[in-house]
């Protein structure tokens, strides 16, 4: 992968602040996704390790088998000649007792400008919430003639992602196997 490609937009590591740059579709998606120290560490593992977005349906490459920053990672979901591929740059990484997670910033190539956080948090009740954060806007023509409809689709993915991270809370955080999720 080519670490020599820089962001396509400039306001990296908004997503850790608030709140989100002007001049973008905001997204914020917020779920409970288990309950425990077990369930928050395989939700927690499978957000950092690439599993989450691959028992998600996207292909996974990235340079590292765990996000850190400047990780670069490329993304693609599709068939064939209708594969999209998604170049991002790992931004900043969180790993607390009760917070693991990281956000990736879009590289050129992407259909998107901006950023997207995931992070799984370990409530104070015991509840394991995922929480994904995130600016973009298009970047690409067919980003942009999608319109109104690309914030739909990165709105159903977030969705997507919260029910594989609730089948991994469940499985592995309660001492299962991993069935259908590697």
């Amino acid at each position: 992968m080519d670490n020599s490609s820089p962001l396509n937009y400039a306001e990296a590591g908004a997503t850790r602040l608030a709140p989100l740059p002007d001049g973008y579709h905001h997204l914020r998606h917020r779920v409970a996704v288990g309950h425990g120290r077990a369930a928050f560490e395989a939700a927690g593992d499978a957000v950092v390790t690439w599993r989450m977005h691959r028992a998600s349906g996207a292909r996974v490459r990235a340079a590292a088998p765990r996000a850190e920053p400047e990780t670069d990672v490329e993304l693609s979901i599709g068939l064939g000649p209708l594969r999209f591929c998604a170049p991002c740059r790992v931004i900043w990484v969180v790993d607390s007792g009760s917070r693991r997670g990281f956000a990736y910033g879009t590289r050129p190539g992407h259909p998107e400008q901006g950023e997207e956080s995931f992070v799984i948090e370990l409530g104070g009740d015991g509840t394991v919430w995922f929480a994904v954060t995130a600016f973009s806007r298009p970047a690409r023509w067919y980003t942009r003639l999608a319109g109104p409809l690309v914030p739909v689709f990165q709105r159903l993915y977030a969705r997507l992602l919260s029910r594989t991270l609730r089948r991994v809370a469940a499985a592995d955080g309660a001492g299962g196997g991993r069935p259908g999720l590697d």
